[in-house]
């Protein structure tokens, strides 16, 4: 029997938006006041969520746990094994000395922090985030900034910060493609209109970055190579968004800003060099896990000055690369996880209505699990959606195409290449997985509360209360995004929960839906840096477990103003020219 979900079950929107909030309260409170554990956090998160949904909101208690189940399925993959498998090769980096020859290449470079941030928190995360995305960036860039010599807090919320400009046209334009088949609307107009509102961020965070680690002086040292990082990124994410589409958008200008960025950098030095990696204003003098940090000095293999130590040290990062970005393709995944369909009857090939070869998931590579308790037993009503909506609940286990396959993989080449033995890497591997236990348990409780709030209703709920806000509702629809990113981790996922009811909220306005929609995905990018998916990946990723309340607690300030920053351009296209000759279709 299908189960419909109820948005208001108190006939009082006041305290139904109340009671939808309160997982979201917990988690927030546990981690940022009380100083929970972040896999505990989680978990009283998951276990209140559980309470509201079967006994406020009527959700059948089956069914809640079938959508807990679901979602932590999909925190284990991709999340998880992005993680586990992206720690797997810093581990072996770090164990044989080659991250010690990495970091000084990177140092030659400049050995300013400032610079050092813009290149590899900004432009080298923003690469990272559009072969890959969920997470991968900031684990990586995290990884490299603590190797550096930054703060665990430095190195955890920096990358944090930095990683939001990039995210809407993530994982080779997911969000936005994804955006676009749950609203209904054009995918390029929604990639041309993204392309209209974060390029102006993309200016704005590398200095919010600068600001945010060394103050406003010592930030405006070096603002003419902040502007060329910014504007050598922003404008091709413009002209790539709006005539090109969304997939190669981030992959495309990430190498630009990076070679703009080191090219300038060859003409021009900063008066003086801040070498401090401590953020401005605080004294950080906590210790990196022990068992994680390695007390390995350099060996032989890797030792001295030479152009070929470096091209070795710098050798597990470029196959990392090719390995991540060949495995966001979807051609890629297409040939793995597809297969032809064939008719059982004649063993012919099934064609589409245009004569088409049809395909379906392979088996091998993709077996499928149906979650049938809830799987097109969940239906969605309006005013969240335009008519009635099943959900479904299939999930496909894609273990050699995931993201976390390819960085594994990877992981597994450069470790022979550096010269581990098979039993070495299998040792490595297992100590890893000890080391972010707790990590892999957060990610899998934080997207089972993710998924249990979008099945149970308990989203839209709070979505309504953002709607209610009228001729105020593009400030407050950006924000939905943002909220949505900040309860799933996932700007893609944020699009599927909350992209219908901003396309039926925006037609009842009477205000571009594709506007709307695409101001849920700029907005959302501002809560990737405070969702507990992606401050586990930080503070895994830097070794400073158990401090994810104060990572969380230092970004949230800065995620809030550059929401409501988001949310202002989004209202003045709305309503103010000549900003509202920027919106698509107008």
């Amino acid at each position: 029997m299908v189960w419909q979900q109820i948005y208001d079950p108190f006939n009082n929107p006041v305290v139904s938006t109340l009671l939808a909030a309160v997982p979201v309260v917990v988690m927030l409170a546990a981690l940022a006041f009380f100083h929970v554990k972040a896999h505990l956090a989680a978990i009283m998160a998951l276990v209140s969520a559980l309470v509201i949904a079967i006994f406020a909101f009527g959700m059948p208690a089956d069914m809640a746990g079938s959508a807990a189940l679901y979602g932590a399925a999909n925190g284990l993959l991709p999340i998880g094994w992005i993680v586990l498998n992206i720690i797997f090769l810093h581990r072996l980096t770090t164990e044989n000395g080659s991250f010690k020859v990495l970091q000084d290449s990177l140092a030659r470079i400049t050995d300013d922090r400032r610079l050092q941030l813009l290149l590899i928190a900004f432009c080298f995360g923003a690469f990272f985030e559009g072969a890959a995305g969920f997470g991968t960036p900031v684990a990586v860039t995290g990884a490299i900034l603590i190797g550096l010599g930054f703060s665990p807090l430095a190195a955890s919320g920096l990358a944090l910060i930095a990683n939001t400009a990039p995210v809407a046209f993530g994982a080779l334009g997911t969000p936005i493609i994804t955006l676009a088949k749950v609203t209904g609307l054009d995918e390029m107009e929604l990639s041309m209109m993204v392309g209209r509102q974060l390029p102006f961020f993309s200016v704005i965070v590398p200095f919010w970055l600068i600001w945010a680690f060394a103050g406003w002086r010592k930030m405006m040292e070096i603002w003419p190579a902040i502007v060329v990082t910014g504007v050598s990124f922003a404008v091709p994410q413009f002209i790539v968004s709006n005539y090109h589409g969304p997939m190669l958008v981030d992959v495309i200008a990430a190498l630009i800003s990076m070679a703009c960025l080191t090219g300038f950098l060859k003409v021009w030095k900063p008066a003086t060099v801040h070498t401090s990696a401590a953020l401005t204003g605080r004294v950080d003098d906590s210790k990196i896990d022990d068992e994680y940090a390695s007390k390995t000095e350099p060996t032989a293999a890797f030792a001295g000055d030479s152009k070929k130590a470096v091209m070795r040290a710098w050798m597990p990062w470029i196959i990392l690369t090719i390995f991540v970005f060949a495995w966001g393709t979807q051609s890629f995944k297409n040939s793995f996880d597809t297969r032809a369909a064939i008719d059982p009857a004649t063993s012919a090939a099934k064609l589409d209505p245009q004569g088409k070869p049809l395909r379906e998931a392979n088996p091998v590579f993709a077996p499928v699990l149906t979650f049938t308790t809830i799987h097109q037993q969940i239906e969605k009503v309006p005013p969240v959606v335009p008519a009635p909506k099943v959900e479904e609940a299939v999930y496909k286990f894609t273990w050699f195409t995931a993201t976390g396959s390819g960085i594994l993989l990877a992981a597994i080449v450069g470790g022979l290449l550096m010269g581990y033995s098979i039993p070495q890497l299998i040792k490595q591997y297992l100590r890893t997985i000890w080391v972010v236990r707790y990590s892999l348990i957060t990610i899998t409780a934080m997207l089972a509360l993710g998924f249990l709030t979008r099945y149970s209703g308990l989203d839209a709920t709070m979505g309504l209360a953002f709607a209610a806000t009228g001729i105020f509702y593009p400030m407050f629809g950006t924000l939905l995004g943002w909220l949505g990113v900040a309860l799933t981790g996932s700007d893609t996922a944020s699009n599927v929960l909350f992209g219908g009811l901003q396309r039926v909220t925006a037609e009842q306005l009477g205000l571009s839906p594709v506007l709307m929609a695409a101001a849920n995905s700029s907005g959302g990018v501002m809560g990737k840096m405070v969702d507990a998916q992606s401050i586990v990946v930080a503070s895994t990723a830097t070794r400073w477990y158990g401090h994810e309340g104060e990572i969380l607690r230092y970004v949230f300030f800065h995620s809030i103003v550059l929401a409501l920053l988001v949310g202002g351009l989004v209202t003045l296209q709305a309503y103010v020219a000549p900003f509202s000759h920027m919106v698509v279709g107008h």
